[in-house]
């Protein structure tokens, strides 16, 4: 996988297939699918709203790369941590009084020392690709910076699909500044990364939140006819596909089935 400064389609492709299999992960038991010349370091799991643990994404590791992928939402728990929108100092970057959505940054929190276990078990010089999509866009975000400024990877790339918006301005600046390659592929007809609204009034507190996106958005344009449809991750999959077909068709064939599926 490319890991330069623009953003790569096939890169981009290969990152969103493995996003699929992050709810292959959940629906299946903690079964899923890894890419030819992948091992898997190992799962981890998350706490919902209601406090129940569930499987949120994994490790792998290739020659070449390591990859820390993030699922999105597929519980109805999940559903209501998406709607927490007042914010919470995220304690990671203490010393910048960053402020984050706190429905994100508390499942975050309760997979953060699992997914600190499983990169200690990884080469800290091998680049460390951090994908996700939907809510797993918002934890790779939440991710891509923790892991950026407190341990310090050699590289580190986040490639990111349909994701919300995350943290206030102040995260915002301090993400743009720690993670130098970072792309937020965004269809322009999904509804999810216009959430939560640029400013967000707590219907308890009357209190003003402030939303920022992260950098670097990459625009797609794709319709299909419903909200899940222009959502879902193989809507950007597929529509990602048709810039390199033949790249995807041999990426595909190997293990059968872990591409997600039109």
């Amino acid at each position: 996988m490319s890991s330069g400064s623009t953003i790569d389609i096939r890169t981009a492709i290969f990152l969103a297939a493995v996003c699929g299999q992050t709810y292959s992960q959940y629906n299946n038991n903690g079964y899923f699918l890894v890419p030819d010349s992948y091992r898997v370091v190992g799962p981890f799991n998350a706490s919902s709203f209601t406090g129940n643990e569930e499987p949120f994404g994994f490790v792998i590791e290739s020659p070449q790369a390591v990859i820390l992928a993030f699922r999105g939402t597929s519980s109805p728990t999940d559903w209501v941590t998406d709607m927490i929108a007042q914010q919470t100092i995220f304690k990671p970057l203490s010393k910048k009084s960053v402020m984050t959505h706190r429905g994100f940054t508390e499942v975050y929190m309760s997979a953060r020392d699992q997914i600190f276990q499983l990169l200690d078990q990884v080469p800290s010089d091998k680049p460390l690709f951090v994908t996700g999509h939907s809510l797993g866009g918002a934890l790779a975000t939440l991710a891509s910076v923790d892991i950026a400024v407190n341990r310090k990877p050699n590289t580190i790339i986040a490639y990111t699909f349909g994701s919300p918006r995350t943290g206030d301005p102040a995260f915002v600046r301090a993400y743009n500044s720690a993670v130098p390659i970072s792309f937020r592929i965004q269809n322009e007809f999904d509804v999810v990364p216009h959430l939560p609204p640029l400013v967000y009034q707590s219907p308890k507190t009357d209190k003003s939140y402030y939303y920022l996106h992260v950098k670097e958005e990459v625009k797609r344009s794709f319709r299909h006819g419903t909200l899940g449809g222009n959502h879902v991750i193989s809507s950007y999959f597929n529509d990602l596909a048709q810039d390199a077909p033949g790249f995807t068709a041999a990426v595909c064939s190997d293990p059968r089935g872990w591409c997600p599926q039109k």
